[in-house]
C-alpha cells in the first residue's frame, strides 16, 4: 500500500506542476497576442498618418505684408519707437 500512496502523491504533484506550467504558457501566449494586437494597431495608425495628405500651410505672406505695412505706418506717425517697431517686425517675420 505505501507504494501505491507514494505513486499517487508523486503523480498528483506531477499533475499539479504540469498544470501550472500550462497555465504559464497560456498566460504567455495571451500576452504575446496582446502585444501583437497592439503592434498591429500602431502599424495601422502609422500607415494612416503617412497616407493622409499633409494639410496645406496657410498663406501668411499677404497677411504679414499688410501687418508690416501698418506697422511701418505707425512708426512713421511716431506712434511706435524704433525698438518697438523692430520687435513687432521680428514677431511678424517669424510667423510668416
Amino acid at each position: 500500500m505505501p507504494f501505491l500512496l507514494r505513486a499517487a502523491v508523486v503523480g498528483g504533484a506531477a499533475y499539479h506542476v504540469g498544470k501550472k506550467r500550462q497555465q504559464g504558457r497560456d498566460a504567455e501566449a495571451d500576452q504575446n497576442q496582446q502585444i501583437a494586437d497592439l503592434q498591429a494597431q500602431q502599424d495601422q495608425q502609422q500607415y494612416e498618418q503617412q497616407a493622409a495628405p499633409a494639410p496645406a500651410a496657410p498663406d501668411n505672406s499677404e497677411d504679414g505684408m499688410a501687418k508690416l505695412t501698418q506697422l511701418k505706418s505707425l512708426l512713421d506717425q511716431g506712434v511706435l519707437t524704433q525698438a518697438e517697431f523692430d520687435m513687432q517686425k521680428q514677431k511678424i517675420l517669424m510667423s510668416m
